[in-house]
Parts: C-alpha cells; structure tokens; sequence
C-alpha cells in the first residue's frame, strides 16, 4: 500500500490489468504526492458545515496521521454520560487549523498540547487553531457530556421489563461517534482506541479491546481496556449492563465469550452460537490465507437492536430478537441466523481489517460480507442449499430495486457523511454480493481468491476503494476489469436478458442471448454489461446439455447449441452466476407451468420459479395463473426455503396484484390448501410451520379465522404441539387487522398471559393494526413525539400500521408520512428511514395513493436525491401494482 508523507492513507499503487481506474472515477481520498500548504485564513463553508464533509474528510486526511484516543466514560446516571477524551496524533507542518468533530451537549477544558483551546464552534466541529498546533505529535484534551436514551442517542438505553434491569449498547456507525465524544469521525482517519468505563458494581462492560484491569470506585466499578489495532471510529464500541456471559477456549483455540441479558439466560443456545463465530473465523483464515487480524473476539446479544448485527472490532453486537427463538425455528431462520454470524465474522477482514476509504464505497464492506457468508454457508452446512438461499434472499431483492427509477451504482457519490445512511440498502447488500459472484466466475476461482488474499494484505489496518480491489483481482488473474469496474460499479440498473431460438426440422438452428437496460434510466451511459453464464437446455426425455455464453456485447451467441435436439425449455443462467433479469421465453414458460415442481435439482428449480414470477411482474403471466400453478405443485414442495418463497409470492399475488373481486374465487382455495399443509404429518414441522406462517398472515375467510382461533384456544395444534410466541402474537394481531369482533378480548387476554421478556413489544406491534383513526393518529404521534420509544418497536410496528386490507384508512397518513422523511433521515438510525418509506407506500394499491406519492415528488423538487431515490423504489412498485391489478384479462 502507497502511504502519503504524513503516513495517512493515500491511494494505492494500481499495479496489475485494471486500466483507466483513475479515468473511470476515482472513489473516496485522492492521493498526493506532495504536501499541501493551507493559508491560515477562515475555514471555507464545505469545511466548516454540518456533518463531516468529504472536503474536510479530504483535507484531514492530508493533515494528520497515527491518531489514538484514549476515551474515559461514566455511565453510573442514568441519562447522561461524563467522559474525557485525550488524542495524539501526527500532524504535517503548515496544514492549516485543525477541525474536530462533536455533536453531544457540553464540551469544556479543551486544551491542545497544554494550552486552553477558545471556544470557536462550527456546526458540530471546534476548531483547533494552527498557532497552537505543531509539526509532528499533538495531544488534545477536552471533557464532554453525552445522552443516553432509548433512541437518537449514541449510547442506547434498554430497560429490561422483565427484571428491572438496564443494559446499555453503543452503535456509532456510519457517523455518530462525534456524536459519543470528540474525534476525527471519518473512515480513514483509522486510530488506536483506549477505553476506561466506570460503570454500576454490578454490571459488565465489555469494549473493543481485552480488559487489561478493574477497580472500585465508591459504589462503581472502572474498567480499563487493552489497546485496540488501529480502527475506524463507527467500530468504536462498548456494552454495559448486568450479563450474563459464556466463555469458551478450548485447548489450542481462539478464547470466545457470549453475552446476554440475564433474564433471557436460559433461552440463550450460546455452543451453538459460539461454535458458528469460531468455525468461520478458521474457515476465513484458511480460505483468506490471512489470520484473525484482532486481539480478541467477544459476541453481545443487544436488546431492540436495529441492524440484525454489527461488526464492531473486538465486540460483535447481534440482534437478540434474531439470535434467541422463543418457539422452534424452521431451517430458513437457523439459516438466517448463521449468515448474520456469517457476514459480520467476514467484517473482521472486509470492514474492519482493511476498511473502505469513504462511505461511498460502502458496497465494499457490505457487499463483500454478504458474498463471503454464503460462500462460507456453502462450505460449512453443504446440505443447506446456500446459493439457493443467496438466490432468493440475496439476490431477488436486488433485481426488485435495481429495476427501479430508484436505483443507484454501487459506487455511490457522497459529499457528507451527514447522508452516509442513506447509501445502506439493497444495492449495496444485495446488488454488490451477486456482482461478486459474477466477478469470481468471470475472472476464475483462483485468480479470485489470491486477488483478495492481495488486496487485504495490501491494504492491512488501512483503507481501499473499489478500484484497489478490481486492480489486485485483475493483476492475479490477468483479466482486464476496466469496462466490468465502468458498467458493474459506476452505472446503475442492470440488464434484462432474453432467449433467442430458431428451430428447423426438430433441431436448433441458432440459440442467442440478448440483453437491454431493464429500465431506461435519465442519463445511462449506456453499454453492454461484460458476463459470463450457463446456459441449460433441458430435455425430459435425455440428459440435460449446459453450455458457455459470454456476453463481449448486447448479445452472446451460445456455442455449440446449433444442432442439438430441441430442448422442452432453455434456461440462460445455469448455477445463477450472472446478474441481471434473465426472462424465460414462451416455450420455457408453458413447460414450467406443468412441470417446474418435478425440477430436482433445489436451485434450479428456484431459478425456474423465480423467472415464472417475473414474468407476472413482466405482466405476462396473470397472477391467477401463477396462483393456480403454485397451488398445483405446492403439495409437492418440500424444500422449505422455495417453499416459503413461493408462498409469499403468492400472498403478494392474492392481497396486492389482484382486485378483492378477482381473488374472491382463489381465497378459499389458498387458505385451505395452506391449512392442509399445517395438518400433513409427512412434512417436516419447518414446512408446517412455514404454512402456518403464511395463514396468519393472509387469514380473510371464517375457514381460516376460525383456525386461527382454534389456535389460540389450543384445540388445534401445529405439528402436535400448541402454538407459541411469538406466533401466538402473530395470530391476534391478524384478527384484529381484520376487525374480528373478538379481536380486543384475544389482545387483552394475551396480554394478560404473556409474561416473556418481549411482551410489551409484541403487543405494542400487534395494537398498531387496529383498523380506527383514533389507534393510527396515536400511533403516528408517538412515531415522532415519543422520545422513551425505542425505534426498533417503532420499526416492528410500521407493517402493522399499514396493513393492505386497511389501505383505505391508512391513506390519509401517507402524505404526512413523507412530509416528514427529511426529519427521519436526520434523527433515525440507518435502516428506519426505507422501513418507513416501504411501509406507507407499500401497504397501498391504488392509483390514489400513486398521485399522492407523485404529487408529493413533484412538489418537492429540491428533496435529497438519496431520499428522493428511496421514495422511487417504493413508488415504481406500487407503479406495478396498479398496472397489474388495472390489466384487462
């Protein structure tokens, strides 16, 4: 890795195949290669604004260097916490002032190598004069007050219902540790941390780095932390409350422990989970050729956490809800589970070990530990159809967003880190894995593999962009990755591929793919999208042929196809390694509509399903004959993943694509067909359940509500045992979405028999469906003016709130729900504000609600692209629905 002179991350040599990186647009810091001089004049505004700009992100960079804090926190009371920072740090002469960055209530005693700082605040920062700063090491010094809540705070306050116990979490990412104290908050200003936290005597504190000691202090107790490796500050963290905890080091092996609240302790299969956080840190060794590159490895189940996991250095924090089952789970959800461990273990090299250089390469963090965690899911749980998983998990949604007027590249443009959370979301989590997977059989296994094994010990404790990788990939390959870097990274959307066949006297005469921009989008560059695929030509009567397609344009000529026997269907993307929409052609649809349930082989029999729905959204195939061809093989299905994602693309067909006229006739039908699955003693309790499941959520007729019912009252059973929670809660608040005239006395009398630790936010989600204008504007109130509202319930409860059977009475809310979008991007945390958006936008079905969100676009042209972008996601799929549901059949 090139080092600029001050010893800070500059850009690194791009050795290797990768041409015209540089010309094709260079992401996050630029390098130099000699020291700039600053004028001791006034900071310009894109400077001195609010939130941390990449102007000032850049100028910093190029001022310090080898930054460490030494951070000291007290969080014996209860709604602040008092702390003192020290900071050392290199610095280049002549550089100019110095910004620092923080946002929390009070900040006093500033001192810089000694001398008092005057207070001179800009909008969250406090500058640092020139006359007192020097060539070579500075220190500054400051004390700081910092809140704690339950929500819009760096340090999040849980209290425990159940014991009466408060536990504490920090969650800083993307820029919010200016937030906790004063830092240089930016990705690559990578420094040491030193953590010192006073906490109750009765409490755990665990950190980034190992605890070196511990001591009492009047009735508390501080803690003092080892050292961390140089980190990004967003992987700052601590966690503070009353665990319980489970240590495990075996002889030999890596010391891991687990913590938990207390009350949840004997709910908590910590060997299970510890074992999956070891066996992917060795399996990542080994396949990296790179060691565990942090001291050590904690694991912190956090309550109401808002991400499914977070990959903090030192202290992994992962959802509790998520992590602890209250009821059996089914395989997608033990799956699930371990692709969460999967994908934040893969951050200790990807994100943590070698961090993305500005959060406009955000892709490269979170694409990467989504693709290495089914990669590792293959490998460790063969048997658990993981590229099945990544297909209908991964990338679906993806090809649904990048579809959209909405979508963006994967390389995202970002002037402040202010906007930093707006760039999560699909593209980044699901578009960049399934490129990856492209990428890797474009440029082969192994040249794929030692290009990452280079790139991380290129950049090693430092920071990259998306060109170091494509450049360390394509130099151990030697495969030209400049025109996939332009069309895969830069340009947004992606393509549709169609199949060409002509047939003469029984045989092929020509079989070609094509490909077009799935959607027109202002501004394309245009293009053909380099790829490599399969294609399978499926026979009933004869073995199957597969053949290679390159794409070297629009279109990729199938070698070797001219000739053979004619298939009974053509599917071109044999072992899903390309991206894109890939259509099936007349002939293949017909024979999946009789045949797709007897496919084998598990993945490509999801491929064939899935390109069967996207053709109902294509707006080919009607949802009734989807439903009925779904309803025709589902007795069949026994593989629990496709099964539930045929099932919920069914539910979507019945409540949304279709008019309440045109699903009358199939209602009864679906729903016995689900209650005969619940009840069939040859499947699995996974693929029961998963039909349970799907009733609660589609119950309409007295069929089904009377099962449900049955449920509750335990005289009917699911796989011969009574329902528990949370689907119990599931079952109520489906009756009273529906307004079942029984609905208030199942909510109270469950209230009253639920005394699990969730049973407050069970049912805070469940009253949210209550169909009257009262319940909703009280609801929609406390969204914003109830401050004790911790906004993981909040987020839980939007689903509730926007039912599609209450899309009437919903709707007046709509338009102020995105009147309000531009205070949620300021005051929620990263993935609240698409959760919000989704909700209030797909809970409707109407052209009503279409010119609402249109008028509202229209009205507000100056809205922040990123929200705009996210608004358009949303607005194009109800676009399709109202299309779909208004086609003439």
């Amino acid at each position: 890795m090139s080092v600029d002179p001050a010893g800070g991350p500059g850009a690194a040599t791009r050795r290797g195949v990768l041409v015209g990186a540089a010309a094709i647009g260079a992401s996050g810091l630029a390098a130099t290669t000699s020291p700039p001089s600053f004028a001791a004049t006034p900071l310009p505004s894109d400077l001195s604004g609010s939130g941390v700009s990449l102007a000032l992100a850049r100028r910093r960079a190029m001022q310090i260097a080898k930054v460490r804090y030494d951070l000291a926190l007290d969080v014996t009371a209860p709604d602040a916490a008092t702390g003192s920072v020290g900071i050392a740090f290199d610095r280049r002469v002549r550089s100019g002032d110095l910004l620092l960055d923080f946002r929390g209530p009070t900040l006093s005693d500033v001192m810089v190598n000694g001398r008092a700082v005057p207070d001179r605040r800009l909008d969250g920062h406090l500058v640092l004069p020139e006359r007192l700063l020097k060539a070579g090491e500075n220190t500054v010094s400051a004390r700081f007050t910092t809140p704690i809540a339950a929500s819009g705070a760096a340090i999040i306050r849980f209290h425990d219902e159940k014991d009466g116990s408060t536990y504490l979490y920090t969650l800083l990412v993307p820029s919010d540790a200016n937030l906790l104290f004063p830092c240089f908050d930016q990705p690559d200003l990578k420094a040491q941390f030193r953590w010192r936290v006073t906490a109750p005597g009765d409490w755990t504190v665990i950190a980034n780095g190992g605890v070196a000691s511990k001591e009492g202090v009047s009735a508390a107790v501080r803690w003092t932390f080892a050292q961390t490796q140089p980190i990004s500050t967003y992987l700052a963290a601590f966690a503070a409350g009353p665990w319980a905890s489970w240590a495990s080091e075996p002889a030999g092996g890596r010391a891991i422990t687990l913590y938990a609240r207390a009350s949840r302790k004997a709910e908590v299969d910590a060997d299970a989970q510890i074992a999956a956080n070891r066996e992917a840190v060795r399996w990542l060794e080994n396949w990296f050729g790179v060691p565990f590159p942090f001291a050590k490895l904690d694991l912190v189940l956090a309550p109401a956490f808002p991400f499914g996991g977070m990959e903090h250095v030192g202290a992994v924090f992962y959802n509790e809800d998520r992590f602890v089952f209250r009821e059996p789970p089914t395989l997608p959800q033990r799956l699930g589970r371990d692709a969460t461990i999967y994908h934040e273990i893969s951050h200790q090299w990807f994100g943590d070990f070698v961090t993305m250089r500005w959060f406009d390469d955000l892709w490269l963090k979170e694409g990467f530990s989504t693709y290495m965690a089914a990669r590792i899911q293959a490998e460790l749980q063969p048997d658990s159809n993981a590229w099945t998983t990544f297909l209908l998990s991964t990338k679906t949604p993806a090809y649904r967003a990048d579809a959209t007027s909405g979508t963006q590249p994967l390389w995202q443009t970002l002037d402040n880190l202010d906007a930093a959370k707006s760039n999560y979301g699909p593209i980044v989590y699901n578009k960049a894995p399934a490129v990856l997977k492209q990428l890797a059989f474009l440029v082969g296994e192994d040249g794929f593999r030692r290009g990452l094994h280079l790139f991380l010990e290129r950049h090693a404790y430092g920071n990259a962009t998306w060109q170091d990788l494509l450049g360390a990939i394509a130099e151990t390959s030697k495969v030209d990755l400049t025109t996939f870097g332009r069309q895969y990274m830069l340009r947004a959307g992606l393509p549709r591929i169609d199949t060409h066949m002509t047939i003469a006297d029984g045989r092929i005469a020509s079989l070609q793919l094509s490909q077009r921009p799935a959607r027109a989008l202002p501004g394309d560059p245009g293009g053909a999208w380099p790829m490599k695929v399969r294609v399978r030509l499926g026979y009933g009567g004869r073995p199957d042929v597969v053949l290679d397609a390159a794409f070297d344009g629009e279109t990729a000529s199938v070698a070797n196809a001219a000739g053979l026997p004619v298939p009974d269907y053509v599917w071109a993307n044999d072992e899903d390694q390309g991206y894109g929409l890939f259509m099936p052609d007349d002939r293949t649809l017909a024979w999946n509509g009789v045949h797709v349930g007897e496919v084998r082989d598990a993945l490509l029999r999801a491929m064939l399903w899935s390109g069967m729905w996207d053709t109902v959204r294509d707006r080919r195939l009607a949802p009734e004959r989807y439903l009925g061809i779904l309803l025709d093989h589902l007795p069949a299905e026994t593989d629990e993943q496709i099964s539930r994602t045929i099932l919920a693309r069914g539910a979507t067909a019945l409540d949304l694509y279709l008019t309440a006229e045109r699903a009358a006739p199939l209602r009864q039908r679906w729903e016995a067909a689900l209650i005969a699955r619940m009840d069939d003693a040859r499947l699995g309790y996974g693929l029961r359940k998963d039909a349970a499941d799907r009733l609660i959520a589609t119950a309409r007729t007295p069929l089904a509500l009377d099962r449900l019912r049955a449920l509750l009252a335990g005289t009917a059973t699911l796989a011969g045992d009574p329902i528990r929670q949370p689907t119990r809660w599931a079952a109520v608040r489906r009756l009273v979405t529906v307004g079942a005239p029984d609905a208030e006395a199942l909510f109270a009398a469950e209230q009253r028999a639920d005394r699990s630790t969730e049973a407050g936010k069970d049912a805070f989600v469940a009253h949210a469906a209550t169909p009257t204008a009262a319940i909703k504007a009280e609801y929609f109130r406390r969204y914003f003016d109830d401050a004790g509202l911790n906004e993981a319930w909040a987020s839980e409860s939007l689903g509730a709130f926007n039912a599609a059977e209450q899309a009437t009475l919903t709707l007046p809310f709509l338009r102020p729900a995105l009147d309000r979008l531009e205070w949620i991007r300021r005051n929620r945390r990263i993935f609240f504000l698409p959760a919000w958006i989704d909700a209030f936008i797909g809970g409707q079905t109407s052209a009503q609600a279409l010119g609402v969100v249109d008028a509202f676009l229209a009205a507000h042209p100056a809205l922040p692209i990123d929200v705009r972008r996210k608004i358009l996601l949303s607005r194009d799929e109800l676009d399709l629905t109202v299309r779909i549901r208004e086609a003439k059949r």
